[in-house]
């Protein structure tokens, strides 16, 4: 999973909030069926994005206290984070074209 940062409760201020790039982030557990199916298209959109958007992956099991920050009730839940706050959300599995035409509106083309 390069390109992909591993978020928690601990470093979730500094990877997401703080971040200069807006960020993708990924709220699953590992017996999340639809999360094993999105995680294929997240990993692609991180590995194509390198330096426009930043992905995070939280596994909520571990790190609910984020994830009840956010109200997080189902998951998958892919949440887009610009410039510290949640400005959109996808929530389930949904195919990649569906899922880059949400982050497309945040990302500096200028880049």
């Amino acid at each position: 999973m390069k390109n992909i940062v591993e978020g928690t409760d601990f470093n979730f201020q500094q990877e997401v909030l703080q971040s200069e790039l807006p960020v993708l982030v990924d709220f699953w557990a590992p017996w999340c069926g639809p999360c094993r199916m999105v995680a294929p298209v997240v990993e692609e959109i991180a590995n194509e994005m390198v330096g426009k958007l930043k992905v995070v992956k939280v596994n909520t099991d571990e790190n609910y206290g984020v994830a009840s920050q956010y109200g997080i009730m189902s998951i998958p839940t892919l949440g887009i984070f610009k410039n510290g706050k949640l400005v959109d959300a996808v929530i389930g599995a949904v195919p990649k074209h569906h899922l880059v035409s949400k982050i497309s509106p945040y990302i500096n083309v200028a880049n």
